[in-house]
């Protein structure tokens, strides 16, 4: 298996997007192997190691910016300017080699880039993040229309093991009755569809070029972390930047 998945989406050619699993790297359980997080209690030198890796493999320009992801609705934008405060769960650019990067293990993460290559953005969309706007305020740092942009929904959770309450149903419904799609009941609690949850809102702000949806992070043991299943476990990471052709 390799270490890197790369989105089957019709990105131009200068943008470059991938995302990692768990495949390839220097950590030990139970953060086998290619951790990339450093607050999972993994040994920082191994998380260095990887991530000195990942700069290889994936022939990145820069190393990213490291977010402090806090299951919120911040999203900062990427310049030349160095930023004091990453505490955010989205990162956007248009500059050329400024690599959007956040991490996961179970919660979504989405990329976007528009069509014409002049921007890019990468966001972490837990089920609360994903409810209270992160997704819409990525969005909205973008210049060109919706319809000018296309995302891409990496491995998360999948919808036949996302177990969560009735009060996560009814903070989706209380957006919109649509959105009651997203979730089976199962005994007094639901499974919910984070993949149909995001389709939805990005359809709702206009977006009709959306890819991906087909993992299963708790399934696929081998491939990718998991929160829900392992509990202390690494972190994966969903990346995109604009080469520089």
């Amino acid at each position: 298996m390799n270490s890197l998945i790369f989105p089957d989406w019709p990105q131009p050619a200068n943008i470059i997007s991938c995302s990692t699993t768990r495949l390839g790297g220097v950590s030990l359980p139970p953060f086998d192997s290619l951790n990339l997080g450093g607050h999972v209690g993994d040994d920082p030198m191994l998380v260095s190691k990887n991530r000195q890796h990942l700069l290889e493999i994936a022939n990145l320009p820069q190393p990213p910016l490291w977010l402090e992801q806090v299951h919120g609705t911040k999203v900062l934008n990427l310049t030349d300017e160095i930023i004091i405060n990453n505490q955010a769960d989205a990162v956007y650019s248009n500059q050329v080699g400024q690599v959007c990067a956040i991490m996961t293990a179970d919660c979504l993460p989405v990329l976007f880039c528009s069509k014409d290559g002049s921007e890019v953005a990468a966001a972490h969309a837990g089920w609360r993040g994903l409810c209270e706007g992160i997704l819409e305020n990525t969005l909205a740092k973008f210049s060109d229309p919706t319809n000018e942009i296309m995302a891409w929904l990496g491995p998360a959770i999948g919808p036949e093991k996302f177990e969560v309450g009735a009060e996560v149903r009814e903070a989706f419904i209380n957006q919109s009755n649509e959105l009651a799609g997203g979730f089976t009941a199962y005994g007094d609690k639901f499974l919910a569809d984070i993949y149909f949850l995001a389709r939805k809102k990005l359809q709702r702000m206009g977006l009709t070029s959306i890819y991906g949806g087909s993992f299963c992070t708790v399934t696929d043991k081998n491939r990718f972390f998991s929160y829900r299943r392992e509990g202390k476990t690494g972190r994966m990471a969903s990346l995109i930047w604009i080469n520089d052709l």
